[in-house]
């Protein structure tokens, strides 16, 4: 999309005029629309709706805290969960890892090519830094926070604190081997990102790619989805899976259990930058296309 273009995702209980209200309201203010979606879940009686817009006069361009004023008596109206922002404001993102990085070097791989547009505030792992020696993470601000059962409050106090001073909008845990607790999942609600594989529930625990080879399963995948308080049940974002056979050995698996978790934890962040993702109780709307 071109760099002065505005994307608006709203969210609000389905009533007849929504799409008019705003359209007109784009139109009379001096907007032209270049990328319209929407969705009706005739099930909860919910609208959802992401549209991406700009100005017809290219010489004065309003700034995005103005659109959402003049905005704002249409959201009241309609009563919307609802957010606007120009396509050039990057989202904040922190990057959450432990021993395993293949999603957080994919990550930082697609965000040097400029495939993820969001600047990255920290890297955080509970393992030290020596840990990941081949890893290149340039000038971004790497933190040890080390966890055990005894310290897991005073370590999420100060990963909390972390967020706050670097005003991160999104938390992505690529492969972080902690359990949240209830209290840091809550005030992350929305905007903190989990990946694992979809073997969850049926193979919990260690190694379950060895369990699903065990059990000779023709199916792998990974689900990404947004983390609450009940683990790994979160509202799901993405998901993927990949055929195997019984000539696929766990080595394998777990070879190509990485290659899914890489695609789809990769496409929920993209998702979220792109405001694509919208919150519907115990799942979400994504508007792909």
């Amino acid at each position: 999309m071109p760099h002065d273009s505005f994307v608006l995702a709203l969210s609000c209980a389905n009533r007849p005029g929504i799409v008019a209200a705003v359209s007109t309201h784009l139109f009379q203010s001096g907007f032209n629309i270049l990328d319209a979606q929407q969705f009706d879940d005739v099930e909860t009686n919910n609208f959802f709706m992401r549209i991406v817009f700009d100005t017809v006069d290219s010489t004065s361009e309003p700034a995005a805290a103005d659109l959402a004023r003049a905005f704002e008596p249409i959201a009241i109206r309609y009563g919307m969960t609802w957010s606007l922002r120009h396509e050039c404001q990057r989202r904040r993102v922190m990057l959450l890892v432990s021993k395993f990085d293949h999603c957080l070097n994919d990550l930082l791989y697609r965000w040097q090519i400029g495939e993820l547009q969001m600047d990255i505030s920290a890297i955080v792992s509970n393992y030290p830094r020596e840990t990941f020696a081949h890893a290149h993470f340039g000038d971004i601000p790497f933190f040890h926070l080390p966890v055990s059962k005894a310290t897991k409050r005073e370590q999420e106090a100060q990963l909390w604190a972390l967020i706050e001073e670097t005003e991160t909008d999104l938390v992505v845990l690529a492969r972080y081997m902690q359990i949240l607790s209830d209290d840091l999942a809550a005030k992350l609600t929305g905007r903190c990102i989990n990946i694992h594989h979809s073997f969850l529930p049926g193979f919990k625990g260690a190694k379950p790619y060895h369990q699903a080879h065990e059990r000779g399963v023709k199916l792998i995948g990974a689900t990404s989805h947004f983390v609450t308080g009940d683990l790994d049940e979160g509202p799901i974002i993405d998901q993927d899976v990949e055929r195997i056979s019984h000539r696929d050995t766990p080595e394998d698996l777990v070879r190509k259990g990485r290659d899914i978790e890489r695609r789809v934890l990769a496409r929920a962040v993209r998702y979220y930058l792109e405001d694509r993702v919208l919150l519907s109780g115990k799942k979400t709307v994504v508007l792909t296309g």
